[in-house]
């Protein structure tokens, strides 16, 4: 699956995408971004709030709890406002 990282988010990442394999047992958005916040100090710094962090899989936009298997793009950013 490939990440997509905007905002804030890449930022604190350092790379605006990044070819992921998480292991089977890493089902849901949310145990995603637990995952990911153990493989490098930068997504544990990018995931430190992780209810202001959105998420899109294959460009629809999904709650943490929603299942990650087959999805072949997901999108992390943070929460916006309009004005």
């Amino acid at each position: 699956m490939k990440a997509i990282y905007f905002a804030w988010i890449r930022e604190r990442i350092g790379k605006t995408k990044a070819g992921l394999a998480p292991p089977a047992v890493v089902s849901t958005v949310d145990g995603l971004m637990a995952w990911l916040t153990r493989q490098r100090d930068g997504y544990a710094y990018a995931f430190e709030k992780a209810a202001v962090v959105r998420a899109a899989i294959d460009r629809r936009h999904v709650r943490h709890d929603a299942p990650i298997t087959g999805a072949r793009e997901i999108a992390f950013f943070p929460s916006m406002t309009g004005g």
